[in-house]
């Protein structure tokens, strides 16, 4: 082939790829190029090696000298074939790729469409309110007073909650009409919360947390087809954990026809784990407080540990954080001495987190006493026992007895051989979980869900 062959290869090569319809790499026009500058030596001192940008398949010049040129190995037919179909396949997996993205963005868009938005500005929609009102289904603090002895009590539109049902084959639970936006959520949970459980009027207590967990769970299920996010969806959550925990604390000790103790942790985990993620979009005025309430309330867990010491350094250095990290790092190490002396620096709703856990302790520390104090000669002051172990005197002389150590007047006698493992008589952890101070339990039940105590 001449030397104009030659160039009419190079200049139609160079037309192609300037078209985007071909993608040459770099020491694909070599072999011609060099051969031209052997036979003439009018290209010897500058040529032009064409080569391609990649994405924009766009060619550039880039001048070289003869030495490059003739320095680059030729490449063969097998070669050149290669990088052709490469190149041809690169183009359609970048195809691929794209038409990929574009129904993975429609498909999103498709699933944002399809989630339903409530329109029922109501606590209670109008038709579940008529149908339980035909049925004689509402509960006493959702009727009109003075209609409670009638064969139909009335219902009071103010008062009525929409409650919690089951999803059932053939149910439609995603109506809009039935389902409430996230600002009427928010209103319902604060009148269940200022309206219904502060109310000294609504009693028994057992009773009021019946009726204020089964509406609080109706707007969780609003809230989960829905998908609710944001501030509306953590301040829900947050006073649904407040009021959880608290009755935890209250009930303590119910019969289980009034308080399954289980049933309350399983939803007091559940809110937990929904708010702790929901505090990952962005930064939460109550975030410090409820990251320590999830430690205190799962003392002895890994996963809790390890969650916060993932935390960014601004909430994990924040004071109520430290401080569980503290009561945390003593439960561990099975320092009950130093965990009940930290209880004593926590607040309220802090303590209805970890109370479970402080039965346990005292439990261990009297059976630290009995083996560390054992001796018949050796006598500890009651009082001193009893602000170890965070109790009033009458308490920890109570407890005690339950656990065999011996009370003397004033003082106690430890002994290794009395002591039991298994606690006799019927031992309430109600009654042992009582602070020092009693102003501490006179708080309302509104301050503490609202967080003001």
């Amino acid at each position: 082939m001449g030397v104009n062959g030659m160039l009419t290869q190079v200049k139609f090569c160079y037309k192609m790829a300037a078209r985007g319809r071909l993608q040459l790499p770099v020491d694909f026009l070599a072999p011609w190029v060099s051969s031209i500058i052997k036979i003439t030596q009018h290209f010897s001192d500058m040529t032009y090696n064409c080569i391609t940008t990649g994405d924009q398949s766009e060619l550039s010049l880039r001048q070289v000298t003869s030495e490059e040129l003739l320095s680059t190995r030729p490449m063969n037919k097998t070669a050149m074939s290669s990088a052709w179909h490469q190149s041809k396949r690169g183009r359609g997996h970048r195809r691929k790729e794209q038409g990929r993205a574009n129904r993975d963005r429609l498909e999103e868009q498709k699933a944002e469409d399809s989630v339903p938005r409530g329109t029922c500005l109501t606590m209670c929609p109008a038709y579940e309110l008529r149908q339980r009102e035909a049925q004689n289904r509402l509960h006493r603090f959702e009727m009109v007073a003075g209609t409670e002895q009638d064969h139909l009590p009335r219902a009071d539109v103010s008062r009525a909650v929409k409650e919690y049902s089951r999803p059932a084959a053939g149910k439609d639970s995603t109506r809009a009409s039935d389902l409430r936006p996230p600002s009427v959520l928010l209103k319902t949970v604060c009148y269940l919360v200022d309206e219904v459980a502060a109310s000294s009027t609504f009693q028994p207590w057992t009773e009021v947390y019946s009726f204020v967990f089964d509406r609080l769970r109706s707007v969780r299920q609003d809230m989960i087809i829905q998908r609710v996010s944001g501030p509306d969806c953590v301040a829900v959550l947050e006073k649904s954990v407040r009021f959880l925990l608290y009755a935890s604390y209250r009930l303590c000790g119910q019969q289980r026809q009034y308080f399954d103790p289980r049933i309350n942790d399983t939803h007091l985990q559940e809110c937990l784990s929904w708010l702790l993620e929901s505090y990952r979009d962005g930064k939460h005025q109550h975030q410090e407080q409820f990251q320590a309430l999830s430690l205190l309330y799962n003392l002895g867990s890994t996963e809790a540990i390890q969650h916060v010491l993932e935390l960014p350094e601004r909430i994990r250095s924040s004071p109520a954080v430290q401080l569980a990290l503290a009561v945390s790092r003593a439960h561990m190490e099975r320092n009950p001495v130093r965990l009940l002396r930290l209880a004593q620096r926590l607040d309220f709703i802090q303590v209805c987190a970890v109370h479970r856990h402080l039965l346990p302790c005292r439990t261990d520390l009297l059976l630290l006493y009995s083996h560390g104090h054992s001796s018949r000669n050796c006598r500890y002051p009651l009082q001193r026992l009893a602000r170890l172990l965070f109790l009033k005197d009458t308490l920890a002389a109570e407890l005690c007895q339950v656990y065999g150590v011996n009370i003397s007047g004033e003082w106690v006698n430890f002994s290794k051989s009395s002591f039991t493992d298994t606690a006799s008589g019927d031992l309430q952890c109600r009654r042992m979980h009582e602070p020092l101070d009693d102003e501490q339990w006179n708080c309302s039940a509104s301050s503490v869900i609202q967080g003001c105590a």
